[in-house]
Order: C-alpha cells, then structure tokens, then sequence
C-alpha cells in the first residue's frame, strides 16, 4: 500500500480539495494520523472525516501556536490552504496575503529544520504560468516562462509560495514538490462555505458548482466573453490520486501538471452541465471580465505522466454526472451555505 503507515499534514483540510485528500488518504494510505489544520475562512467543518485518525485544529497555520503543537515526526504535508480565490484576492489584497503569502512562508520556516519528512506538497496554480491568449491555446509546460504581470494578487501569491519552496528546498534541503493545479471540480465544493469575504464570490466560487446549483435551479447560465474561454477541467478524485502521487515520487525542487489534458470551452461546460440537468434556460451571454486575460488554456500531461505516473481517470462528462448527483443530495448544505451570505451578497451587488 502506497505511502502507508506515515502520519500526514493537510493544511487546509477542510477545504474542498483538502478534504477530498484526507479522505483518498484514510481509504487508501492506511495512514498513522491526518492532521488538519483550517481556520474555515471558506471550508466546512462538515468536510472534515469522522474518523479516530484524524485529529482537527482550528485556527491558521499562521498561529505560532499551532505551528509549535505540530509532532515533528511527520512524514507527508499538503500545503493547500489559500485565500480562494482571484475575486475575492482583487477585493481584499491584505487579506490574501496573510492567507496565502504567509501561510506558505511561517509554514516553511517552521518545517525547515524537521528531519523525519519525505514530501512536502504545495498547492500551485497552473493560471499563475499560463499563456495569457484568446488565441489557440497550446497545452502549458511545467517550465513555461513566468510573467511579471498578473491579473489577480492570487496568482501573485501563489507564485510566491513556489518561491519560498524553492528556496527552503535550496537553501535547507525541504523536500518540497510543486502540484500545479488546472481547474478542479466534484464533490464536496460548497458554494458560500466559510466566512463572508467581501465579494460575491464568496458564494460564486468556482464555475462548475456554480453552473451546476444555477443549472438545477432553472437559472441562465452566465457565460463572461460568450462562454469563448476554455480550461482543463480535473476531477477532485483524480486530483487527491495525483498529489499522493507527488507526495510518493515527485522529485523535490520539481513542479508537475496535476490536469487532464483537455481543453473545455465554458460554453461547452455549460451545455453540457444543461444536458445533465434538464434546464431549458438559454445562457446569458455576457462581456469578458475586465480583470481577466487569461483566455484559454489547458496543462500538459507529459511529465507527471512519465515521471509520476499520473492520468486523470475520470472524463469530464462522468464526472459532471457525480457533481450533480452530489449537489442534489446536499442541496440543504449548500443553500444553508449561500443563506448565510445572502443579505451581505444584496448590499454589495447593490453597490
């Protein structure tokens, strides 16, 4: 059994990747403990396992209080906390540093001297390396040059983490593999989980739970630039498959494209997530968002195939098929969710 008997960390293991993780991890890894750390800013408590291997922390791994309880014999740390996501990081830059550029940064300092660890893997955004192009897209390397200019001070941030890795890995030996996400979708993303964030894409988050629930609720779907960009869409369980994968043979200093390798128009995800729903509502078209250059694009498969193993499983329309049927069965979660944020999402919108 892969990577068993090891006591893991997930930073933001709660959240809706982190959570998926921990779970893959407890059904496949056997492992001694998984630890979770998450201050819930937009994750669910109801995420978390219910199980006797896994104990929960409360709080940011900015605390230096938390940072001193963690047992130094952890083998396996998953750095997947951020402040999710552009929105909301455009809103409040402040906020997006202390939840992404220092959470990275406090964290490896505090593990940089531990001797018992074998992995540590950093949640990276393939939108941070991305060619900014409405043109054709060409599937994005691991080594693409990096731009000095960003749409979003969350990209900013992200590229920042894989800097300070680099640089703990360089400079103390780390052994910290880079997870260069695309764009992932499934189970247990819930629209509005956590706090208010200042925008509405504190509920809005991400666009396939958000086509989904308006999709099943009948609504237009709206589709910015006609629905003309395009990403590579990975399922949440192919996902948690591919960081146990880095954890297990990624080379430290190294980045790997945890993606699917297929590009996917919005329009065609909407139509598709249409299909699956039975909703009739003709899509809204709508202007290109004005912070947003970032066309279309999807990642290149080469090298965590060949050095990782990694092939995302799942297609897209099969995993559609089971975000549906999850959010259908957690509707009541989800609206308490969106509830919460309800009045506060008006009062802005109204601005």
């Amino acid at each position: 059994m892969p990577l068993a008997k090891n006591r893991f960390l997930i930073v933001g293991g709660a959240g809706f990747v982190g959570s998926n993780l921990g779970h893959y991890i407890l059904d496949h890894c056997d492992p001694v403990e998984v630890l979770i750390v998450d201050n819930l800013l937009s994750s669910d408590i109801c995420n978390v396992p219910l199980d006797s291997r896994v104990k929960f922390i409360y709080g940011s791994i900015t605390d230096d209080k938390i940072l001193r309880s963690l047992p130094e014999d952890i083998e396996y740390v998953f750095h997947l906390a951020c402040y999710h996501g552009n929105q909301s990081s455009i809103a409040d830059p402040l906020a997006d540093h202390d939840n992404n550029t220092l959470t990275s940064l406090k964290l490896f300092e505090h593990l940089k001297n531990f001797t018992n660890l074998k992995k540590v893997v950093y949640a990276a955004a393939g939108c941070a390396v991305a060619e900014k192009t409405f043109g054709e897209a060409k599937p994005t390397l691991e080594d693409a040059p990096v731009s000095l200019f960003h749409d979003s001070p969350y990209s900013i941030s992200k590229l920042i983490g894989e800097m300070y890795g680099n640089y703990y890995y360089q400079r103390y030996g780390m052994p910290f593999v880079k997870a260069r996400f695309q764009n992932v979708y499934g189970p247990r993303e819930i629209l509005g989980a956590g706090r208010w964030r200042g925008t509405p894409h504190t509920v809005w988050r991400n666009v396939v739970p958000t086509f989904i629930w308006k999709s099943l609720h009948g609504e237009a779907l709206p589709l910015d630039n006609a629905g003309n960009a395009s990403r590579d869409f990975i399922f949440v369980e192919d996902m948690a498959r591919g960081l146990l994968a880095c954890a297990e043979k990624g080379r430290p200093g190294e980045a790997y494209n945890l993606a699917s390798g297929v590009e996917t128009t919005i329009l065609e995800l909407a139509m598709m997530i249409n299909e699956l729903t039975g909703n009739t509502t003709p899509v809204d078209l709508k202007p290109a968002r004005d912070w947003d250059r970032s066309g279309r694009r999807f990642g290149s498969t080469e090298k965590s195939s060949k050095e990782l193993g990694f092939k995302a499983n799942i297609f897209i329309q099969s995993g559609l098929e089971r975000a549906v049927a999850w959010t259908q069965a957690h509707r009541d979660v989800i609206n308490s969710a969106i509830q919460n944020h309800h009045k506060l999402m008006q009062q802005v919108c109204v601005v």
